[in-house]
């Protein structure tokens, strides 16, 4: 029994019981405890406080799913993760395989991709706001074949360029995730292909894209999680999801619902519906890219 309930070797639950008290503390616990707030009328109040708070059923989850606002906030994160999940797949492997190979400068290229990364979101959309504003360079630039409204004003040009914009402050880690992947493609494959008349871009094709298929999993999968999460960006760039809702997340309609209008237990059933819909993507995900044989 003791063999069966802890293992051949129980102290590895010891050291393990740390990061399982802080997976039970800061994620298992707030969902369980939205379950249960998304079944409610609930509402905040001060500590030791007695509120009734009446138990609504499934009337919250009903709302969602009439609620207009909540299905174009939706819309919009699936036409944001059509854009930036691809963008996002395909412009790391192909740069982390340039730099992974013998490229002049190649550390300088290396930390380049990875500033916007670790760069203050604030100030890199400070910066995007200069380009890409009404009077920006951009616009400058293009003159009369510039969008109006402006690109980031333009309700069919607001959240692509959200995805776009995503898609260049992250792809840095997304470059390191698969030159760590490369490191673990034998040599020899590419050596046999190069022998057997193969030119780099089947080598790219043929040897490249099956050996960090592992990584390309866990970068699908860290994407779409990452993307249906999305908060600051609309919120900094658009001014909390303009223009006219176009641009509105589910996160930043929780964000709203939930603490500046004071519904916390319908912005919990969209919390709710969110996290089932991303479960649903990752799984479809890992067993059609492959993840699970790997």
């Amino acid at each position: 029994m003791h063999v069966r309930l802890l293992g051949k070797n129980p102290l590895g639950w010891l050291f393990s019981a740390p990061y399982l008290v802080f997976v039970i503390a800061i994620f298992a616990y707030p969902v369980c405890f939205a379950v249960y707030m998304s079944f409610k009328d609930y509402f905040f109040a001060a500590p030791g406080v007695n509120v009734d708070r009446p138990w609504v059923g499934l009337q919250n989850y009903v709302q969602v799913f009439q609620d207009p606002q909540v299905l174009q906030s939706f819309r919009n994160v699936g036409v944001f993760l059509v854009i930036n999940v691809p963008l996002t797949v395909v412009l790391a492997l192909v740069l982390a395989s340039a730099l992974n190979g013998a490229v002049r400068w190649g550390t300088f290229f290396r930390v380049s991709y990875y500033v916007p990364y670790v760069t203050a979101s604030v100030a890199v959309v400070g910066v995007w706001l200069f380009l890409f504003s009404q009077g920006g360079v951009v616009n400058s630039v293009l003159g009369p074949l510039a969008p109006s409204p402006s690109w980031l004003s333009n309700p069919a040009l607001a959240m692509p360029m959200i995805a776009v914009f995503v898609t260049w402050k992250q792809l840095g880690f997304y470059i390191l995730l698969y030159l760590a992947a490369l490191q673990n493609v034998p040599k020899e494959l590419y050596e046999s292909a190069s022998t057997d008349g193969a030119g780099k871009i089947r080598q790219f094709f043929s040897v490249t894209v099956p050996g960090v298929r592992p990584a390309t999993v866990l970068v699908l999968l860290l994407s779409t999680v990452t993307g249906a999460n999305l908060f600051t960006e609309p919120y900094l760039l658009t001014g909390g999801g303009g223009p006219n809702g176009a641009s509105t997340s589910p996160v930043l309609l929780i964000y709203q619902q939930g603490i500046q209008q004071g519904h916390p237990g319908y912005a919990a059933a969209i919390g709710i519906v969110l996290m089932i819909g991303v479960l649903i993507i990752a799984f479809l995900q890992n067993k059609f890219a492959g993840g699970r044989e790997s």
